[in-house]
């Protein structure tokens, strides 16, 4: 059986498809997820901040410090870029309705959708659509991996109760990884090999603690808040990234392939209701709305970004990377 190339088939699917595999099972069978020992210990939602923590220090391990120069230049635009733009909307969500936002849609599952971005569709549209140090921007970008930015935003704008003590716990794994990765190389190639692994795992114990009401309820507010990501972080992104880096020739589509929710962006809300319990009743759709944001950009994204390189070359023809470095692979 091909159950993994089945499964790849769907945006993000390695992720959100044993997300509500534990959904369909939480929601229709819970006590199944809660038998004790091992099994729940690996399958039940007690086991999310585990798997999450671990992904975490895969993500930081892939950050080479080593890699200097214009590729970190152009990643931490990139970055600040995207955080920015979130932040701001998640702050004038909150300020104009409150913690619950409009349509559904909460400051906490706007700020955590779209100010996180999926690293490996980066890397792709980049080495296609870009030139070649632009594919190494992917380290500065794994920053925005986890929780750690939603939660200084939601504590910045005082729209949560962030104690200090939890926006370190959550950075701690990142630049564990990122720390024994950069003294030992074959650190990184172990987390290399790792990560993708986790992913599963991952969606799975985040699924154990939803039902298909928080499911259902994500769907179309879950499918704008998608949209809201693609445009305004986007193209928002591509405009900053072009107006920065002008030695370019003609504009590049870069910017917009970080117009996307990465799957790790799903655990988010479970992670700000831990620092502030007051935001529990939000955790289960803010969750599935993030998780369906994923798929929608993971499927929109890379059709906004071909677009706007075909608009870019019907206008300044096509585009020369003999000028450019190459990056390493990613």
């Amino acid at each position: 059986m091909r159950i993994v190339d089945t499964i790849r088939k769907f945006p993000a699917g390695m992720q959100v498809i044993p997300l509500l595999m534990a959904c369909t099972i939480n929601t229709f069978a819970p006590e199944a997820l809660k038998i004790g020992g091992f099994t729940s210990g690996l399958f039940s939602n007690a086991g999310a901040a585990t798997a999450v923590g671990m992904f975490m220090f895969c993500s930081g391990a892939t950050i080479d410090i080593k890699q200097a120069g214009e590729p970190f230049a152009k990643g931490f635009v990139m970055l600040a870029a995207k955080y920015v733009i979130g932040t701001l909307l998640g702050i004038l969500l909150g300020k104009a309705f409150g913690p619950l936002g409009i349509l559904g849609i909460t400051p906490v599952a706007m700020i955590g959708a779209t100010t996180n971005s999926n690293g490996v569709m980066y890397g792709t549209l980049a080495k296609k659509y870009g030139v070649p140090n632009d594919v190494g921007a992917i380290a500065p970008l794994a920053l925005n991996d986890g929780p750690f930015l939603t939660m200084i935003a939601l504590g910045a704008s005082g729209m949560a109760d962030i104690p200090v003590k939890s926006l370190v716990a959550a950075l701690v794994p990142l630049f564990l990884g990122m720390l024994f990765a950069n003294l030992d190389e074959k650190i990184r190639d172990m987390c290399s090999n790792a990560a993708p692994f986790l992913i599963p795992f991952n969606g799975w114990t985040l699924g154990a603690g939803m039902t298909w009401d928080a499911v259902i309820k994500a769907g179309v507010p879950g499918i704008i808040l998608g949209i809201v990501t693609l445009i305004t972080t986007g193209l928002g992104t591509y405009f900053i990234f072009n107006m920065v880096f002008r030695r370019h020739q003609r504009p590049l589509a870069t910017g917009v392939a970080v117009g996307n929710t990465a799957g790790n962006a799903i655990p988010t809300p479970k992670f700000v209701a831990e620092a502030d319990p007051s935001l529990e009743s939000i955790v289960p759709t803010a969750t599935a709305q993030i998780a369906t944001s994923c798929v929608v950009t993971a499927i929109l994204c890379p059709v906004l970004t071909t677009w706007v390189d075909k608009m870019i070359t019907k206008k300044y023809g096509e585009l020369d990377r003999s000028d450019f470095e190459e990056s390493p692979e990613w």
